[in-house]
């Protein structure tokens, strides 16, 4: 008899980019007012309140040659 299953998931990936070209980069006011936007998507998004507690893998940096490139994504069932 059969013991797995099967499932279909959709990815909806939401992200923040902060241009960061060479040789200055991005400053941190930049990178924060992205962030700040991006932790405000995250916690409507899952309900949760000024004061809730975010997991600190919730949102993750990726750095780039042009930019730093902040990101979530939400899974679904198809």
């Amino acid at each position: 008899m059969t013991t797995w299953t099967t499932r279909t998931t959709v990815s909806t990936r939401h992200e923040w980019e902060v241009p960061a070209r060479e040789p200055w980069g991005a400053d941190f006011g930049q990178v924060e007012s992205a962030t700040t936007a991006a932790l405000r998507h995250y916690r409507r998004h899952y309900g949760l309140g000024d004061n809730d507690t975010v997991p600190d893998d919730a949102l993750r940096f990726k750095v780039t040659d042009e930019a730093i490139v902040i990101s979530f994504t939400i899974d679904a069932a198809a």
